[in-house]
């Protein structure tokens, strides 16, 4: 099994910076990494999975739900 990911990719979301990537598989479900590169908190960003692959359209609906929790003080998710 290529342990590559099948998915690696650098998008830019609402003028904002991702490195999308998939996880190599190691189980039912298929896992990505999403780092923000433009983001003030080096490091930071998100991960999610599900039992699809996901397209472009879907990348940017994840990144945009996840910047619409961000506190824009701090930079991260804002505490519930």
């Amino acid at each position: 099994m290529d342990p590559s990911p099948t998915y690696d990719r650098i998008l830019t979301v609402d003028g904002q910076q991702f490195h999308v990537r998939q996880r190599p598989p190691r189980g039912p479900l298929v896992e990505y990494d999403y780092d923000w590169l433009s983001g003030p908190n080096a490091g930071y960003g998100f991960g999610l999975s599900g039992p699809f692959e996901c397209g472009a359209d879907e990348h940017a609906a994840r990144i945009r739900e996840f910047l619409a929790g961000i506190d824009p003080t701090t930079g991260y998710l804002a505490e519930d």
